[in-house]
């Protein structure tokens, strides 16, 4: 045994002897390139490299810390008591492609700037119930956000890039879309025709696929306007396209707070953008922004705007109805610090402070939608701080309303194919390299990709050394094994979060199409059983 561990030590200080180029970042120091014959070297290295951490750890972390923790966690469990009473508010946060590797690399991340490090906890995980919600769709296993959005939102299953619809409206098919007895109606539908108001808040396009699932009845999501109907040859008036539907539909022009990005779906062609750039994308003329100022105003205090500046300036209190469109297209990555555009914190308070002045309640779902944007492009830095945007807006929407009326829950519509690999030490950052091969000696970054752009293979098996490269850029591509042009969802369950009145409902594993059932009974809305008695 002696002799084994003399030749072990041996080889660790000749692996330890090879350095590789220091990664281009602020004060870090060289990795140690380490060569590995076998297994047991590897444990053995690896038992060597973490001793120093775990020792200084062990010190405040050991039994007696643990006990203690434990202990005052299972009291905390001990206490949750179910609310069971009406939920006369609901808000819906949805955080688009947030798989639950997302959820924890965020509390990592977060943990890392705090000084928290592992023992963070995120404003959703201080909720007293959670679920593991089934994310498949009528035809796919792995979903998209559009039949997703159908299920979470309205109660039904349909299919793959289909809105607002059953499984018996295929794919681009206009005449079954505009059968009503194929239509699915949603959750905020029920709370419109409950007497109370509605809103929805999204970093992406206000006619993307998850905000949409609230109002639109479509066969195909990327009818966004009639202009996307007629590059297809379609007919854009047999076929209302998503934005007309938000304007002029019987749910849509309903909605009282509309705030994200997309201005090109509502202005025409040869109608400049007020930031430049490219116009309007319509084809029919119709300026559908016009539109909606002029049908609001006459129903009371309408506002619309464009910038940042704007709504933080905006008396929300006589504020009845509001449109915010802060982007020609989706709302930037907030890594990016564009200043025209405000956070989706700012967005959620504006809407709430709106939506609060309804006595009977309000419905308002809020889309952290460039979480799964960032994901598409292998970016998980940028996908990260969308991840924290995304619980900044959750922490304040839990401050700014009471537990005892109104039911938050907090879930994902898919999961995007992000690993947490490797053996990285605590306390260090998630976003960096993490470990080293045991067959090429070349780090490897902690997080990575199952597909998508940022495939890096080369001749002959090999792989490029990532501390070589500028991983410190907010838009750094991790790497991914499968090459793709953007990546594609992942078909795990994802979590679900929820307080507030009947969240207690939301424990177990559950299709996804369950939630809007819940939500309805908790709210007494819509068809089905309702927590309410009936009057006989």
């Amino acid at each position: 045994m002696r002799l084994q561990l003399a030749f072990v030590l041996a080889v660790a200080a000749v692996a330890a002897s090879a350095r590789v180029p220091p990664p281009r970042g602020p004060q870090r120091e060289p990795l140690i390139k380490k060569t590995y014959k076998d297994q047991d070297h590897l444990d053995v290295m690896g038992h060597m490299r973490a001793s120093k951490s775990a020792k200084n750890r062990n010190a405040v972390e050991g039994l007696g810390y643990w006990n203690q923790q434990m202990q005052a966690e299972l009291q905390d469990q001990l206490a949750k008591s179910p609310i069971v009473k009406q939920a006369k508010n609901i808000i819906f946060f949805l955080g688009d492609g947030t798989s639950i590797s997302t959820l924890t690399a965020a509390r990592l991340l977060k943990g890392h700037l705090t000084g928290n490090d592992e023992h963070e906890v995120m404003a959703y995980e201080k909720f007293p119930y959670s679920s593991l919600i089934k994310t498949y769709s009528a035809d796919k296993i792995v979903t998209d956000s559009a039949a997703s959005a159908t299920a979470y939102l309205t109660g039904a299953k349909g299919n793959q890039a289909t809105i607002g619809v059953d499984a018996n409206v295929l794919l681009s098919d206009c005449d079954a879309m505009n059968n009503p007895s194929y239509h699915t109606p949603s959750v905020l539908k029920n709370f419109q025709d409950a007497g109370k108001s509605t809103g929805i808040v999204t970093v992406t396009r206000v006619t993307h696929a998850s905000p949409a699932g609230n109002y639109a009845h479509t066969a195909e999501r990327h009818w966004e306007n009639d202009d996307d109907i007629n590059d297809v040859e379609g007919d854009p008036e047999k076929c209302d396209d998503i934005a007309e539907q938000l304007v002029y539909g019987a749910t849509g022009s309903q909605i009282k707070v509309i705030l994200g990005g997309g201005r090109k779906k509502f202005t025409p062609k040869g109608v400049d953008d007020p930031e430049g750039g490219d116009g309007g994308k319509r084809d029919d003329g119709k300026n559908l922004i016009q539109t909606w100022i002029d049908q609001k105003q006459v129903l009371g205090n309408a506002s619309y705007v464009w910038h940042r500046e704007d709504l933080l300036a905006l008396d929300t209190a006589n504020t009845d109805y509001l449109m915010g469109l802060f982007d020609w297209s989706h709302m930037s990555f907030a890594i990016d610090e564009d200043t025209s555009n405000p956070s989706l914190e700012e967005m959620t308070r504006a809407a709430i402070e709106v939506l609060q002045r309804d006595d009977n309640g309000f419905f308002l779902f809020v889309e952290g939608g460039n979480i799964d944007k960032a994901h598409h492009l292998n970016e998980h830095r940028s996908a990260l701080q969308e991840a924290l945007e995304f619980e900044k807006a959750i922490a304040l929407a839990d401050s700014m309303t009471d537990p005892e009326e109104t039911l938050i829950i907090v879930t994902a519509d898919h999961s995007q194919p992000l690993v947490i690999n490797g053996y990285p030490e605590r306390g260090t950052d998630v976003r960096d390299l993490g470990d080293f091969s045991d067959v090429d000696g070349l780090p490897f970054t902690t997080l990575m990709y199952t597909n998508g752009p940022g495939y890096r293979g080369e001749p002959h098996g090999e792989r490029p050394d990532p501390s070589a490269e500028n991983y410190y850029d907010p838009h750094y591509m991790g790497a991914a094994t499968v090459p793709m042009i953007e990546s594609h969802h992942a078909g795990e369950e994802v979590i679900l979060y929820a307080r507030g009145p009947h969240a207690h409902l939301f424990t177990g594993i559950h299709e996804n199409a369950y939630i809007p059932h819940a939500l309805r009974y908790a709210a007494c809305v819509g068809d089905g059983l309702h927590f309410c008695p009936t009057e006989a």
